[in-house]
């Protein structure tokens, strides 16, 4: 175990998932991330720094109009599936952990797209005064939303149209569109002006986007839409009849389209539409409103026609008693006069009728009983009956019928009786009712007592008119003088009117009074819960504070640890409370509870004390945590600090458990710490013979005298290790994520992980390696698979990660060049291609070859060298081809790309062949020797000479590896016999074949 200090600010940079159509860096420090409106947007915030940062994703919108949007994501990968224009913007990575600034990167994600093309038509005719000719000229306006900007070109047929080409044409661009719009102008209209338009948008290919195209065909016959609706104007129904509305066209050329909308929004689910027929079956009052019949062939305007349908209804009945006006008296005497007043909602108001009755007779308008119907402009759907000099035999039940002359509506009947016991509302609230004392949580009722005849509405809202009802409304009606509240809160305390409404009564002044309601709860206090960690022997001390209460008289307090009652008291008035413990013992730790408590109940605060350590917090800045160094095994560097290592007793180890990711099982060791551990410290724990490609969970967890502490877990993963700029990359295919290479989506089918030991008993013989490059059954490589139902010509990409190039001298003249090499093996009398390209940093679209071969090479692994010199970031791409027939497949392995250029020993033109010298004497005889199906010789004089490659040296082996590698491998490669083989004495130096010097 390893130990050191690790705190740091937070660091931030921005990669992306590579699906970009282009990345530029513009200006300083301006990222442009350019993708295809549709895929998949995905951009990754790799952070470092100690405490682990913490991440957020916000986003400012792209355009003005859209003001500010903010979006939070709170984790390292933003993905956004089929990304829409409207997600353009600005995207911003922020990274904290409390030490220093936070780290902000921002790039620009452009959204490109380019919708289908729209070619409108427009036709001038003007007379020119006191001369004999007729003009006719027409334009044709082609737009098309995209971005970036659309460029337009014009066809007539399959003639181009240029600004120019023809004196009776001209194309320009209006100036307010900015380029959005392009006209055509055809003046004054010839026979072969009478032809097919085409108008082509295009955004140059840009990420692919294709151009679009659309056509118009423009004849003498060719006129704007019209239109005709059949039916009436407005369409008066009854609630549940089917409507149907007819639109017709009468003219136009094309053919119009037709189509309905709706003034109040969105036609009605249940809408049937059949060209230009609309029907509505079941009709509601929902449904009402203008429907209209639009028309569009893009010349000219579009037609349109509406129409307003009207549902019947009748509903809301009302009334009202007025006394004698001319009198300051609510009362009903005889004598004077008395009018009712009734009122429903109507639909048509123009249909609305009212018929009055006396004791079921019907009443006619009289000098004494005057009928009369209010202005609808005052009080819409109204009447009312005046009775003049009342009487006492005017005393009885007055009835006012509502009705809709079109029927099929049920009528409304509103009685009124009038007699000497019709009396004005008076409200009372019983003694007992106010203040009315409750608890928080009840459910309480609110009562005002109404008298009079008849009852009117009562009425209920707060005395505060600022204030709402508990129910969100200003007003709450009640038919029986009772507000009920459910569940009641403290913030319902308060004073609370109801008062008489004019509906149903009398229509006199307001009777009114008030209700104070007092709801009382328990103390609200602070802390609710707090953890206190700390070692023994040290002491604690708890506060509890009272933020408030009703009643606001705290009667006691009491202290427990567990259920042992500690200490208890009352009040005078301070508002909080404290308990200490001068020396913490086992004994000591416990939950301690501080109960404060008045009539309505108590308030707890709850302290947990414990003597447990704080959380280890895993480094995740290690670079390059992994390393390979056996072929199935690799090892992993576990760095972590622990948090708050002061606050309790000394760490005296950590229990470190491992399982494998999806095993229930915990393998656990423990790691003695000697020593105090100090803030900030970096602790570092080398994990070993970890089984490739497999990903395991680790758990840590502290221990002090106290037991254990907190535990925290993570994951890690085996990846090969690809340096943040590119220095040295190797993969031979031996891991589960086969070093971050992707399949290409756009191939016809996939390269294969296989190796001989796993492969399928009914593989394809004559065809295809026997073993890896290195001559392992176990070990892995990627390969084609030829056999049905490929093929000939069908295509199978495989795509590298992308390569950040190393940083380029600003002095410097060229790029950095880098070695690229591989091996292939092509065997079999029916193998096609396999291509190497290179693609660059914002060039998704062009591929450049860097290296091709066809046909059969042999039962053998070869090699193939490329110097490389990148000006940006870039990938590679392996491109295999089927032949004609099944003994066809490709294999790829052993993949490296070093920084520098290729030895020129490593070159085709300059084959320089490694020279050998072993201490052994009796090598005299001339032996020819088969190695990895290649020939070698021994010759005489003491040295052997031998292609490197044959030798199996792993190209990612260091030099001091490699002469180990040698001299362990030689002499079997050779065919000698190890013993009296004296490794001491191997040298080994670089020999020209032709010159045999060195």
């Amino acid at each position: 175990m390893h130990r050191g200090r690790a705190a740091a600010p937070p660091t931030v940079r921005i990669v992306h998932s590579g699906l970009a159509c282009n990345i530029e860096e513009e200006r300083y420090s301006e990222r442009v991330y350019t993708i295809r409106e549709g895929e998949t947007l995905e951009l990754t915030c790799l952070v470092t720094g100690h405490p682990r940062p913490q991440i957020r994703w916000t986003k400012t919108a792209g355009s003005a109009s859209d003001r500010f949007q903010d979006s939070s994501v709170f984790n390292e990968t933003l993905r956004i599936a089929n990304i829409q224009r409207h997600q353009g913007g600005r995207y911003y990575c922020k990274a904290e952990n409390g030490l220093g600034s936070p780290a902000i990167k921002s790039i620009r994600v452009d959204v490109y797209y380019l919708d289908d093309p729209i070619v409108t038509v427009h036709q001038s005719i003007g007379e020119a005064k006191e001369q004999f000719y007729y003009e006719r000229t027409v334009f044709l306006r082609c737009v098309a939303n995209s971005n970036p900007p659309v460029r337009y070109s014009w066809r007539r047929g399959q003639e181009v149209l240029l600004q120019g080409s023809d004196k009776g044409v001209e194309i320009y661009e209006p100036f307010f569109t900015q380029g959005e719009t392009k006209i055509l102008k055809l003046k004054n209209l010839r026979p072969q002006d009478y032809a097919n338009y085409s108008c082509i948008a295009s955004v140059r290919n840009v990420c692919s986007i294709p151009d679009k195209m659309v056509s118009f065909r423009l004849s003498n016959k060719t006129a704007s839409p019209s239109i005709k609706l059949l039916v009436d104007d407005p369409i008066v129904v009854n609630p549940g009849e089917a409507i149907t509305l007819v639109c017709v066209t009468t003219g136009g050329e094309p053919a119009p389209s037709l189509t309905w909308v709706r003034s109040a929004g969105v036609l009605p689910e249940k809408t049937v539409l059949n060209g230009g027929t609309l029907t509505i079956p079941a009709i509601t009052s929902e449904d009402a409103g203008t429907y209209s019949c639009v028309a569009n062939n893009n010349v000219g305007n579009p037609a349109k026609k509406s129409t307003n349908i009207i549902v019947r209804a009748l509903k809301k009945g009302r009334f009202w008693i007025t006394p004698d006006p001319y009198h300051k008296d609510d009362n009903i005497q005889i004598g004077r006069e008395v009018k009712i007043s009734c009122q429903v909602e109507a639909v048509p108001s123009e249909e609305l009728t009212f018929s009055w009755f006396k004791n079921g007779r019907p009443l006619r308008s009289s000098e004494r009983m005057v009928i009369t119907q209010t202005d609808p402009d005052v009080s819409p759907g109204t009447t009312n009956l005046d009775i003049i000099d009342l009487k006492f035999t005017d005393f009885g039940t007055y009835t006012c019928v509502a009705s809709l002359k079109g029927g099929g509506i049920s009528d409304i009947s509103i009685d009124v009786n009038i007699s000497s016991s019709t009396v004005p509302p008076n409200l009372t609230v019983p003694q007992e009712k106010s203040p009315l004392v409750t608890r928080e949580g009840d459910t309480i009722e609110l009562q005002c007592q109404v008298t009079g005849k008849p009852k009117p509405i009562i009425l209920w809202s707060r005395a505060d008119k600022e204030v709402v009802m508990p129910d969100g409304a200003m007003q709450t009606e009640s038919y029986d003088g009772i507000l009920r509240i459910v569940n009641v809160s403290r913030e319902m305390t308060g004073t609370y009117r109801c008062q008489t409404s004019q509906y149903n009564g009398f229509n006199v002044k307001p009777r009114e009074a008030l209700v104070q309601l007092i709801v009382q709860y328990p103390p609200a206090v602070e802390p609710t819960f707090l953890e206190i960690r700390q070692g023994q022997g040290r002491s604690i001390t708890m506060s509890c504070r009272v933020l408030r209460a009703y009643p606001t008289r705290v009667l006691t307090y009491e202290w427990r640890l567990g259920s042992k009652l500690l200490r208890t008291g009352q009040f005078d008035v301070q508002d909080s409370t404290e308990y200490t413990v001068s020396s913490l013992s086992r004994d000591s730790y416990g939950i301690y509870n501080c109960n404060i408590i008045n009539e309505a109940g108590a308030g707890r605060c709850s302290f947990l004390v414990t003597g447990k350590a704080y959380a280890p917090e895993f480094y995740y800045d290690t670079y390059n945590p992994l390393w390979q160094n056996r072929p199935r095994v690799y090892s992993y560097s576990l760095q972590w600090t622990q948090m708050n290592p002061d606050a309790v007793d000394r760490i005296l180890a950590y229990r470190l458990g491992i399982r494998q990711a999806g095993q229930q099982r915990w393998w656990e060791q423990e790691i003695t710490v000697n020593g105090n551990i100090q803030k900030g410290e970096l602790i570092t724990y080398n994990l070993t013979e970890l089984i490739k490609p497999e990903a395991y969970e680790v758990r840590l967890t502290p221990i002090t005298r106290f037991g254990e502490g907190d535990s925290t877990i993570r994951v890690i993963k085996y990846s090969a290790p690809v340096n943040p700029h590119l220095r040295e990359f190797h993969c031979g295919f031996e891991d589960g994520n086969i070093c971050l290479f992707t399949q290409d989506d756009t191939d016809n089918f996939d390269w294969t992980k296989q190796s001989t030991a796993t492969r399928d008993t009914k593989y394809t013989p004559n065809t295809g390696p026997n073993a890896d490059r290195t001559g392992s059954k176990e070990g892995f490589y990627m390969y084609i698979e030829t056999s049905r139902p490929r093929l000939e010509g069908e295509k199978a990409r495989l795509v590298s990660p992308v390569f950040s190039v190393a940083p380029k001298n600003p002095y410097g003249a060229t790029n950095t060049a880098y070695c690229f090499s591989f091996y292939y093996h092509m065997y079999g009398q029916h193998i096609g291609s396999l291509n190497v390209y290179l693609r660059l940093k914002g060039q998704t679209a062009i591929e450049n070859p860097l290296w091709s071969s066809s046909g059969n090479k042999g039962q053998h692994w070869n090699q193939a060298r490329v110097n490389i010199n990148p000006p940006t970031s870039f990938q590679l791409i392996f491109e295999g081809i089927r032949g004609p027939g099944i003994e066809g497949d490709i294999a790829i392995d052993d993949i490296s790309i070093v920084e520098g250029e290729c030895m020129k020993s490593d070159q085709p033109a300059n084959s320089k062949w490694l020279f050998y010298t072993l201490g052994r004497a009796n090598c005299f005889l001339r032996y020819r020797i088969k190695v990895s199906l290649k020939w070698m010789s021994c010759r005489r004089a003491k040295y052997c000479w031998v292609k490197s490659e044959r030798l199996r040296v792993k190209s990612f082996l260091s030099a001091q590896q490699r002469k180990e590698h040698l001299v362990q491998e030689g002499p079997k490669c050779l065919g000698w016999p190890s013993e009296g083989y004296n490794s001491g004495s191997f040298r080994w130096f670089q020999m020209d074949r032709e010159t045999k010097q060195y």
